[in-house]
Formats: structure tokens, sequence, C-alpha cells
């Protein structure tokens, strides 16, 4: 026997505006619609959305009943998300098809958006099967994909350890990176203009066997600055050079690192991503880009110092 919450309703005639959107809460909850009116959700799951629905339409003149179903029927075919993960799958697949022509920004932005939709399916497929499975090794085909077209993608991470280093040694230099520069980059081209090398120039690489001899690279596979272990670039260069005790860069790294890699939410993380996502609209140059990041990351550095982070 399994157990199910259930919610039956029946909403007022003429509100259109509520049968929208209780139609869109329910469509986010995941539920199984046993029948007209009639919804389930497993009750392993958190049901609260339901409670939620119920009363927003007792508020609005309807009628609503939540309750539990125990029973053997195979209710658990309400929630197979195979077809779901099917679309999800010719999306990828679209997207990597025409990776050459979307070019490593947008290829880039394609990819994330498809992660957050994988995510949100994730989160409503209460029993997860081969469809998932499949649909995750697309993802991460494509991923590698990506990697392979541009630059060599997201470094891999090093085992080495970090050694303390003398900012005195990194003064007027050129530091190269990938081109079309996203969070980790940009954020360490800032670390480094602001705290490591205040005359620092940068040199954006179609692929880092063009790197410069004199220059220093960061953030690519057999850069002088890259990932170590559970690091990201912006971190690495922070242990370097002896900045891991300013806790609002300490905020900072952590929202790039959430950003660059995933792990632990972190709170600033969003709305840095939206201020940079502006940022990217507005330049037409890894340049520009980089003079509105460092505008960007300059306040969100000055707030969290202020507020003691």
């Amino acid at each position: 026997m399994e157990s199910f919450t259930t919610l039956v309703l029946s909403l007022p005639t003429r509100n259109s505006t509520l049968r929208m959107r209780l139609w869109r809460s329910l469509k986010d909850s995941g539920c199984g619609v046993l029948r007209d009116g009639v919804y389930v959700l497993p009750a392993s799951s958190d049901a609260s959305a339901l409670a939620r629905i119920e009363a927003d339409i007792r508020a609005h003149g309807g009628f609503a009943l939540t309750g539990e179903l125990r029973t053997s029927n195979d209710i658990r075919k309400l929630f197979d998300r195979g077809a779901e993960y099917g679309d999800l799958v010719q999306r990828v697949a679209a997207v990597r098809k025409s990776l050459p022509q979307l070019g490593a920004r947008r290829g880039l932005t394609a990819i994330r958006r498809l992660e957050r939709a994988m995510e949100k399916l994730s989160r409503i497929d209460f029993f997860a099967g081969s469809a998932k499975a499949q649909a995750m090794d697309a993802v991460a085909s494509l991923k590698s994909a990506y990697r392979g077209h541009f630059a060599g993608g997201e470094p891999r991470s090093s085992q080495r350890g970090l050694r303390q280093l003398d900012r005195a040694k990194y003064q007027k230099r050129l530091w190269a990176t990938r081109q079309s520069p996203w969070v980790d980059r940009l954020a360490s081209a800032w670390l480094i203009k602001r705290f490591i090398d205040r005359e620092a120039r940068f040199v954006w690489l179609a692929r880092p066997s063009e790197c410069p001899k004199n220059a220093i690279g960061y953030d690519y596979d057999g850069a002088d600055f890259t990932h170590v272990k559970n690091r990201v670039t912006f971190e690495v260069l922070a242990g370097s050079f002896g900045l891991e005790h300013d806790p609002a860069l300490g905020a900072i790294g952590a929202a790039v690192h959430f950003l660059d890699v995933g792990g632990i939410p972190v709170h600033d993380a969003k709305v840095l991503e939206a201020m940079l996502k502006g940022a990217r609209e507005k330049a037409r140059s890894d340049d520009a880009l980089l003079a509105e990041a460092m505008r960007v990351l300059d306040l969100l550095y000055n707030g969290l110092a202020q507020a003691g982070a």
C-alpha cells in the first residue's frame, strides 16, 4: 500500500485569473491528475503546496479539501516524467547541434537554461528512473561538447596545493584568460585589479595555446592559476595572495563558487548573477564587459564590507 495526499477541488466559475494561477501552481507542484478536480502527490513529497492551493481556493469562494489516500493501485503512473525528459533531451540535442552557430557566450547561456530546466523537472520527479538518468547523461554530454568547442571550456580541478605568493612579483603584468568571460573569470579579473596588481592588463584568448609567453594565465587547464581541488579560480587567487581573511571577499568567493560549479546555495549569488547578466547584455566587447563587472563587484564588495559580511 502506498500513501498519497489528495486535493479535491471545485473552482468558482467566473474567476479566470484564479483558474490560471491555480493551474500554474498545480503544474509546478508536480502533482498527478487522478480525474478532473482530483489531484494527488506522494505522501513522501512536500505536500504543503496542496495545502496552500486549498487555502487559496477557499479564500475565493471555491470548494477544496485535502486528505490522505492509501491504495495499492499503480498511481505512480500519474507521475511518469518520461515524456518531459524526452522533450528535454530533444532540446539538449538541438543546442548541441547548433553550438558552432551559437558561439561561446550564447552556448553557455543555453546550457545554463537547460540545467535549470533539468533541476526543475528533477524536483517533481518523485519516482525517478532511467529517463532521468538519460537526461542527465545528455546534459553532461552537451557540457563536454561545449568544452571541446570553446577554448577548453571550464578547467578541470588540479590536485596541487596552494602556495603563498609575493604580490610584489606580480605587478604591472599581463593576465590572460579565455574570451567571453563569465562569473569566475570576471570576478578573478576584478580581484586581480583591485587587490593583487592594480596596473594589471588583460588579454582574452580564443584558445589557451595562444597565451603570450609573458602573460600570467588564469582559469583554463594548464594556467598559472586555475581550479584547485574544490576551489574555483577566484578562491585560488584569494588563497594564494593571502586575501582569505577578508569577510567581504569570502562572501563574494562563495557566490562565485556557487555560480561557477554549484554546491551550497548562496543568498548573494542570484543578485550577482542578475547584475552580471545585465552587464553582459550592455557590453559590446570583453573589455567593456570587464569594465561593467568591475563596477558591479565594487558596489557588492563595498556593501558587504559595510555590512560586516
